[in-house]
C-alpha cells in the first residue's frame, strides 16, 4: 500500500527543479514588488508549498492509465454519495478481532484505514500553511481546504477534463470530508507552529530597504521588462519608416522617461528600484552618459548589426567587419559584467562615468480611508 504513494511522490520530487525553474520569475517579481526584497525564510516556505502542492496533485492523479481511450469503472459507478462510507469498508475488510485488544495494531496496515488516514493526511500542511503563512482565519480555511478537495474529486470523475474516456477514480464523498478536516487539522496545529516559528507578518519590520543592495538579478528582471515593453514600439516604428527608431525609442524610454519619472521606467518600477544620481534629481547629463554608453556604444553597435541584416545591404567584408566588431564589443562587455558580479566594489563602466547607481524605492504608504477626501 505504501508503494501505491511512493510512487507519485518520487516523481514530485523529480520534476520539482523544473517546476521551481517555472516558479522563480514570477516569485521574484511578486517579492520585489510587494516586499521590495527576497527574505530568505519566506522563499523557503513558499517554494516548499509549491512542493507539497505537487506532491498533493501528483497522489491524487498518478498512476494514469496506460491509455486515454480506458475502460469505463467495473461498478458502473462514477460517484459514491453515501457520508461514513469507509466505516463500513474498514468493518467489512478488517482482520481486528474487536474482542482482542492486541490485534487493535493490524488497523495500520489495512487498506480502507490507511486511505483514510491518508485523506486526512493530504490536507494537513495545505491547512498548516492557510495559517501560517497566508494568515487566513478558520472560514476561509474551511472554504479553501474543501474548494481544493473539490478540484481533486472533479479532477478525477472527470477523467482529468475528458483527457480519458472514462473516469478512472470515483469522486466520493468521504474524501471530500476526510480531506477537508485534514486542512482544519493542519489549521489547529499552525497555532502551535506559529509560537515556535518566526512570524510571517513580521518579517519586514526592522528591514532598511536603503541600506540594501540592489542585485544584478533585480536589475536583470527590470531590463527584461522594460526591452519586453520597448521591442514592440521600436518595430512598429521600423514600420511606419521612422528614421532610426532604436534611437528615438531608447532616448525617449529611457532618458526622457527616467528624467521625468526621477529614474524610474516601466521595468524599474515594478521591481521597485530607480536610478539615482549624485543629487537628490536625477539630472539629464547622468542620464545622457549613462544610457549614451549602456544603448549608444554597446547597444548602438547590436541595433546597427541586427537593422544592416534586415535590410540585406552591403557587401561580405562590411559584413563581416561588423560581425567582428559586434563580438569585439559583447565579448568585452560581458567579460566586464562578469567581474562586476563577482566583485561588488567593481562598478559596470557606464555607472562609474555617469555617477549614478541603483536604490530601491520605498512602498508608498496606504492612505487612511477615513481621511481620504
Amino acid at each position: 500500500m505504501l508503494t501505491f504513494y511512493l510512487f507519485p511522490i518520487s516523481y514530485a520530487f523529480l520534476s520539482f527543479p523544473v517546476a521551481a525553474l517555472l516558479f522563480t520569475l514570477p516569485f521574484l517579481l511578486v517579492q520585489y514588488r510587494r516586499h521590495g526584497y527576497v527574505h530568505k525564510y519566506r522563499a523557503l516556505l513558499l517554494y516548499l508549498f509549491l512542493l507539497y502542492m505537487m506532491n498533493a496533485v501528483y497522489l491524487i492523479l498518478l498512476p494514469l492509465p496506460p491509455s486515454v481511450h480506458n475502460e469505463p469503472p467495473s461498478s458502473g459507478s462514477y460517484a459514491q454519495w453515501i457520508p461514513f462510507h469507509f466505516v463500513i469498508d474498514i468493518l467489512k475488510e478488517t482482520g481486528v478481532d474487536w474482542e482482542r485488544p492486541s490485534t487493535y495494531l493490524r488497523l495500520l496496515e489495512e487498506r480502507a484505514v490507511l486511505q483514510v488516514a491518508f485523506n486526512v493526511l493530504l490536507t494537513v500542511p495545505f491547512g498548516m500553511f492557510l495559517r501560517y503563512y497566508f494568515r487566513t482565519g478558520w472560514l476561509k480555511c474551511l472554504l479553501l481546504t474543501f474548494g481544493l478537495s473539490l478540484f481533486f474529486e472533479v479532477t478525477q470523475v472527470t477523467g482529468i477534463y475528458g483527457i480519458y474516456d472514462y473516469p478512472y477514480r470515483l469522486f466520493d464523498v468521504d474524501d471530500a470530508m476526510t480531506n477537508t478536516g485534514g486542512g482544519m487539522i493542519g489549521f489547529v496545529a499552525a497555532d502551535w507552529l506559529s509560537s515556535r516559528l518566526p512570524r510571517i507578518d513580521k518579517l519586514d519590520e526592522h528591514v532598511d530597504l536603503t541600506a540594501k543592495r540592489v542585485s544584478y538579478t533585480r536589475r536583470g528582471l527590470a531590463f527584461l521588462i522594460d526591452w519586453f515593453a520597448l521591442n514592440p514600439v521600436i518595430a512598429a516604428l521600423a514600420v511606419m519608416h521612422v528614421p532610426v527608431p532604436y534611437v528615438i525609442a531608447v532616448a525617449a524610454y529611457f532618458i526622457a522617461l527616467p528624467y521625468i519619472a526621477n529614474g524610474q521606467t516601466l521595468g524599474k518600477w515594478f521591481v521597485r528600484i530607480r536610478v539615482r544620481g549624485t543629487g537628490n534629481r536625477l539630472g539629464l547629463k547622468e542620464l545622457l552618459i549613462r544610457y549614451g554608453l549602456l544603448y549608444g556604444a554597446v547597444g548602438g553597435i547590436n541595433a546597427l548589426m541586427i537593422g544592416f541584416g534586415a535590410r540585406g545591404g552591403g557587401g561580405s567584408i562590411a559584413i563581416l567587419s561588423l560581425l567582428l566588431a559586434v563580438f569585439a564589443v559583447n565579448a568585452v562587455f560581458g567579460i566586464h559584467l562578469v567581474m562586476c558580479l563577482f566583485n561588488r566594489k567593481r562598478q559596470l563602466f557606464y555607472e562609474r562615468r555617469s555617477g549614478t547607481g541603483h536604490v530601491i524605492t520605498q512602498k508608498p504608504a496606504r492612505r487612511n480611508r477615513k481621511n481620504a477626501g
